[in-house]
């Protein structure tokens, strides 16, 4: 018999940060900036060592490239069980400058995440073994995976494992055709996790709770909705009921990866058997404490915030 257990399935890369910045630099100059940071990155990776952290078991099911940057990125997750693909290109990178307003720009090399075949992720879902969960993450920078993930998605559950999806934002933006193609995935869904941009663009209303309503309704029997609000907190649906909860206020350093770092400390607290609301709610102070760190850190705790006392949410 196969021990139920969690599966990050999403892209691994290097992120490395460098700010801030304003305004843009006339080409050929040199620009002196007063901090930098270089650590993992993608989805995958910051959802594994969220949950590393947290002591919860899971197998991270990510890559790296044959360079220099692939054995760096593969030491950071000595305390995870990875199942690793080593491609024959460059490690991705992705380097993000920060400015004073808050903001960010990126520039990516997709290297290795445009090369990691789907096939394994169909045998790490058949070695997950019923009652697991298989996080899809960041799916559109991987490639080859995107094409199969209506297929990948329909294979998890058919397996008995429970698909949770946090979808990232699409490259090429949310075109028509980005929009079918999602839709297609809700059906296949069970915990959908999806930041208040997305939402809003995914259901084409300006509202988030108009949003919440018409994602909730395409997503699977039974399924939870957390739509993540960043300094407004997060919302869900399951079923008629609606959850709301705030977020403390921090001093935000860099919000890269507070959705990923959301989405580990959501699923640590159900794993933890806690209710929806207090699963929320650690959730969205461990982001919190996540973003207000330099060099990122990661809380070895979740707390218990609520102590399963509702929260109040204010709508802007």
């Amino acid at each position: 018999m196969i021990t139920p257990h969690l599966l990050v399935i999403g892209g691994v890369n290097i992120d490395l940060l460098v700010g801030p910045q304003a305004p843009w630099p006339t080409p050929g100059t040199e620009v002196i900036l007063d901090h930098s940071d270089l650590r993992v990155g993608g989805g995958g990776g910051n959802t594994a060592l969220a949950l590393e952290a947290l002591s919860v078991p899971s197998v991270l099911v990510g890559g790296y490239g044959n360079d220099a940057f692939g054995p760096w990125l593969r030491e950071k997750f000595t305390g995870v069980l990875c199942d690793w693909h080593q491609s024959a290109s460059p490690t991705g990178l992705c380097v993000g400058i920060t400015h004073p307003d808050g903001d960010r720009t990126f520039f990516t090399h997709m290297g290795h995440l445009g090369d990691d075949p789907p096939e394994r992720v169909y045998r790490a879902l058949d070695r997950a073994g019923p009652g697991s969960t298989a996080l899809f993450t960041a799916g559109f920078l991987m490639a080859l995976w995107l094409p199969e993930y209506d297929q990948l998605l329909s294979y998890a559950r058919a397996r008995g494992v429970r698909v949770a999806l946090d979808t990232g934002w699409p490259p090429p933006g949310w075109t028509p055709e980005v929009r079918a193609m999602v839709r297609s995935w809700l059906g296949k869904t069970d915990l959908l996790l999806i930041n208040e941009l997305e939402a809003t663009a995914l259901a084409e209303t300006d509202d988030v709770y108009a949003a919440g309503m018409v994602l909730l309704e395409q997503l699977a029997q039974d399924a939870t909705l957390i739509i993540k609000r960043g300094p407004w907190g997060a919302a869900a649906w399951v079923g008629s009921q609606q959850v709301e909860v705030s977020a403390p206020q921090v001093q935000v350093v860099d919000t890269i990866g507070a959705g990923d770092t959301f989405n580990a400390a959501f699923l640590a607290a159900q794993y933890d058997g806690r209710s929806l609301q207090n699963s929320m709610a650690a959730a969205v102070a461990y982001a919190s404490h996540s973003i207000s760190t330099q060099p990122r850190t990661y809380a070895a705790t979740l707390g218990d915030p609520l102590q399963d006392r509702p929260t109040e949410l204010s709508r802007p």
